[in-house]
Order: structure tokens, then C-alpha cells, then sequence
């Protein structure tokens, strides 16, 4: 007996969308990183994606990246600065040095660092007494003075 197994088909993990708003171009992306103990190859893959979605969108234009990158960049930003605010959540950990370095190399800026707020309006995930922030929302560093606000709004968790 003779199986026809056929590979699966690579599923993206990255989208953009654009949109025209008052003769400004946006770029909304949406990512979903491999989660914490996936294959290093498959983590490598989904950066280098979001790398060519980030290097198609010309300079000029705006880009909102809306991502659950599955690392903790951490609180406070020490050699950092110019990529993030010092209200992350707990520490930094592998995965969250990957959001870092892909900032920096990207010119873009983790907004949700930038603004302090209480607990709940930072924590993105809760679960048995444990809470974290991995999920993030990240635009250029140019633009970055137009943000006036941006925390998590409370819901099931």
C-alpha cells in the first residue's frame, strides 16, 4: 500500500494591509510569531517574512505593526532607548531580544513601551497567577511623536 503524502502548504504568519486616509498612505501589519519552544528554523522563517513585508513598504509611508511576538522585551530600556519606552513587563527574555534587534534594524519603535500605565492596561496575557506582555504594537520611529496613547483594553482572559 502506497500513501501520496503532500507537503503542507507554508502558512504566512504575517499581513499587511493598506489603506489610504486622508492622502496618507498606512500600512497595518499583522504578525503571530512561533511560540516559545517552536523550531528555530520555523522562528527564522517568520522574521525573515516580516523583514520583506517591513523593506516593501516605501519610507515615506506609515506603518502600524500589530503583533503577538511570543517574547517579553521587558521593563526599562537601557541602551535601547531610541526603540522603546521604559514600561514594558518583567524581563527580557530570547524571544524579546528578537523584537529589539528587529526594531533597531527596522528604524520602528515599540509604542506600548512608551506609556505608563497600571497593570491591566499593559498585560496582554494572564493565566494561573502568571502575567506577561507579548503582544505589541510597534510604528516607525519618525511617526512615533504622533502617538498619543496605547494600552491594552480589558477583556477575557
Amino acid at each position: 500500500m502506497t500513501q501520496n503524502i503532500q507537503p503542507k502548504a507554508k502558512q504566512s504568519r504575517v499581513m499587511i494591509m493598506k489603506l489610504e486616509i486622508g492622502g496618507v498612505m498606512m500600512n497595518v501589519v499583522s504578525a503571530y510569531a512561533p511560540q516559545v519552544g517552536c523550531a528555530r528554523g520555523k522562528k527564522e522563517d517568520f522574521w525573515s517574512e516580516l523583514d520583506e513585508v517591513m523593506k516593501s513598504v516605501p519610507k515615506e509611508q506609515k506603518v502600524v505593526l500589530g503583533a503577538d511576538f511570543s517574547g517579553h522585551v521587558g521593563e526599562g530600556n537601557s541602551g535601547d532607548e531610541e526603540v522603546m519606552g521604559r514600561y514594558g513587563v518583567k524581563e527580557r527574555n530570547e524571544e524579546g531580544q528578537r523584537i529589539v534587534d528587529f526594531a533597531k534594524r527596522t528604524d520602528i519603535a515599540e509604542v506600548n513601551t512608551y506609556f505608563k500605565k497600571r497593570e491591566e492596561h499593559r498585560v496582554t496575557y494572564k493565566s494561573g497567577g502568571r502575567y506577561t506582555q507579548v503582544d505589541d504594537i510597534l510604528c516607525r520611529r519618525v511617526d512615533l511623536k504622533e502617538i498619543e496613547d496605547c494600552k491594552v483594553v480589558g477583556g477575557e482572559m
